[in-house]
């Protein structure tokens, strides 16, 4: 026993020595942080994409869903700039800023804590926890969450951004925007590059094109630092006006002379082929204060088939434009460690910009929109509702409602662990966003202070464990989860929805449906459960206590963009139309 030390001495000498004789073994290094690319359409339809029963070619899209995951289930905002504030928050619309959008506040709203119109200081959003986790940070696209520098990307953690701030704009050089306070004075976009106003090129700009290209740029330049990136790619396509250019829009120029029917079957039936929706899924035909097809003059069916080809080109160019990014990331060897998400802001729009301010004098005062000019530099076109109905196949209504035509939205998502070809049919939230992106790059939200601030704590839940198909959803059953905006309303809890919409868009009291069974929404629930009914109105005052949701009497009929009904008129006019100039061969710089 006495020898037993010297011996244990010896044997930790000897190996020591024998560790020295050997070869250093070093521990493998961790695993390098997968880059982020965010892609958000603006407007695009449900069933736009092939993968999700378009007939429009988006090849690259298509891709990306087939060896990814497609997410049927997934839902936004019924507005852009709410969408775009809770996906770089992970909070509501109505904590963080755009309680309502900010060109539609009544004084009522404006400037009360969550409606100041853009991304307010209680929100530490994407760019800047990404960037304080090592990451660098880029973005190009419609920024639409603050129109001043300070409001800025470059202000909110983007260390290169080209944006075109507000929340719509001519797709070409002209600069033109989208809202008219004096018929005699044309709007104008503002662009900023890295938080300064800058000037487009009036020659050779084409939205979808420029911003894909600014990304590149700034992921080139970027590329020496070795440090992953966050990229986020907002288009402003397919947003009215609708403009393409003229090679694209001839790709389509037959393809829609048949209508919104003939278009609504065949999307159906191709969701049916690719088990989207079940066989016996009703389709909702569009709403009744609209008018059907048959009834339309040759003039409007001509515009009208015009319209949705230049909208389909335009979907056909963005996906041209998410190939040329994605086909960078190939050569340069990051494509493999690289988490793609894509998803539009809302559904597809079906409402008037002409009804707000002076829009519609300035239009028929300044622009040609005659059927061959569309599309071109100099036309002013939007979608109607006719095609939005149609986008949102089969689904109720479009953008500004809270049916599921306003919310539910085409999202994917592919990258390392995600399984490919799968459909993920659960409820998830654009909220949900946020926290799966700061799982996937080990990033951590500061919670509810920050840099000596109170800020916002993160509303929605990591999607990752869902996505890599370990967990079978991401909100429980018992979770709520609220919609407001322009005084409609909406409130899903598990299986059941509970929707509010004023008329004609819908009848002027609390509606509830099963959306498992039901999510066309076809079966108004409310009488025959009154007790659900009661527990989901129940939900909703929590929410709006929650959340300091301005609940104000009347606002949902207020007159203007999501309550004008003469988008007919407006397409008689204009059909009818010999055009104010010999149509242009060609967008400027093709």
């Amino acid at each position: 026993m006495n020898h037993l030390p010297r011996l244990l001495a010896k044997l930790c000498v000897a190996a020591v020595a024998l560790a020295a004789a050997l070869p250093a073994v070093h521990a493998a290094p961790p695993a390098k942080r997968p880059n982020i690319l965010l892609i958000v359409a603006d407007d695009l339809g449900y069933t736009d994409l092939g993968a999700y029963g378009g007939e429009i070619a988006t090849p690259n899209l298509d891709r990306l869903a087939a060896g990814g995951a497609k997410l049927t289930g997934f839902y936004a905002s019924p507005f852009c700039s709410p969408t775009r504030a809770m996906l770089m928050s992970g909070s509501d619309n109505h904590l963080v800023g755009f309680g309502d959008m900010a060109e539609l506040m009544l004084p009522e709203q404006r400037g009360k804590p969550g409606y100041e119109g853009y991304l307010n200081e209680r929100v530490v959003p994407m760019g800047q926890v990404l960037k304080d986790a090592g990451y660098r940070t880029v973005m190009a696209g419609k920024w639409h969450l603050g129109v001043k520098e300070e409001m800025s990307p470059a202000a909110r953690g983007f260390e290169r951004s080209f944006a075109m701030v507000q929340g719509g704009a001519s797709h070409w050089g002209d600069q033109s925007g989208i809202v008219a306070l004096d018929p005699a004075k044309p709007p104008k976009a503002v662009y900023r590059e890295d938080g300064k106003s800058v000037e487009l090129p009036r020659e050779g700009f084409y939205s979808s094109e420029a911003f894909a290209t600014k990304l590149i740029d700034y992921l080139k330049a970027d590329a020496p630092s070795g440090k992953p990136f966050f990229a986020y790619l907002a288009f402003t396509a397919p947003h009215w006006p609708l403009h393409a250019p003229d090679e694209d829009i001839a790709k389509y120029a037959d393809r829609y002379k048949d209508g919104y029917d003939a278009l609504r079957r065949a999307r159906l039936e191709r969701m049916k082929a690719l088990g989207l929706i079940a066989a016996d899924t009703p389709v909702y035909e569009g709403h009744p204060y609209w008018p059907k097809w048959e009834s339309l003059s040759a003039a409007q069916k001509l515009s009208e088939a015009r319209r949705m080809a230049v909208y389909a080109a335009m979907v056909d160019n963005m996906d041209r434009q998410i190939g040329r990014v994605l086909d960078y990331l190939k050569q340069t060897g990051e494509l493999d460690n690289t988490f793609v998400f894509f998803m539009s802001d809302n559904g597809a729009d079906g409402n008037s910009v002409y009804d707000v301010a002076h829009t519609r004098e300035w239009i028929h005062h300044d622009m040609d929109n005659s059927t061959p000019n569309l599309g071109r530099p100099g036309s002013f076109a939007e979608y109607g509702p006719g095609w939005a109905q149609v986008g949102m196949t089969p689904f109720k209504l479009y953008k500004s409602m809270l049916y599921e035509g306003g919310i539910s939205v085409p999202a994917i998502a592919w990258g390392p662990g995600i399984e490919g070809g799968s459909v993920k049919r659960e409820f998830a939230d654009v909220m949900d966003v946020a926290p799966t992106v700061y799982e996937l790059a080990g990033a951590k939200h500061p919670g509810t202070s920050y840099q000596g601030r109170e800020v916002l704590p993160l509303r929605g839940k990591s999607m990752l464990a869902y996505l890599e198909n370990g967990a079978r959803a991401v909100h429980g059953a018992d979770e709520a989860i609220g919609w407001e905006l322009g005084g409609r309303k909406a409130l899903r809890k598990g299986d059941w929805k509970i929707v509010y919409a004023n008329k004609p868009w819908g009848s002027g009291e609390w509606e509830l449906y099963n959306i498992a069974k039901d999510r066309t929404e076809s079966e108004n629930l409310a009488a025959r459960h009154p007790e659900k009914l009661k527990e989901l109105l129940a939900a909703w005052r929590q929410y709006v206590a929650e959340t300091g949701t301005l609940e104000i009497e009347g606002l949902a009929s207020r007159p203007g963009y999501s309550n004008g009904g003469k988008y007919y008129e407006d397409l008689a006019l204009e059909a009818a139309t010999t055009g104010k100039a010999e149509p242009r061969s060609a967008a400027p710089g093709k």
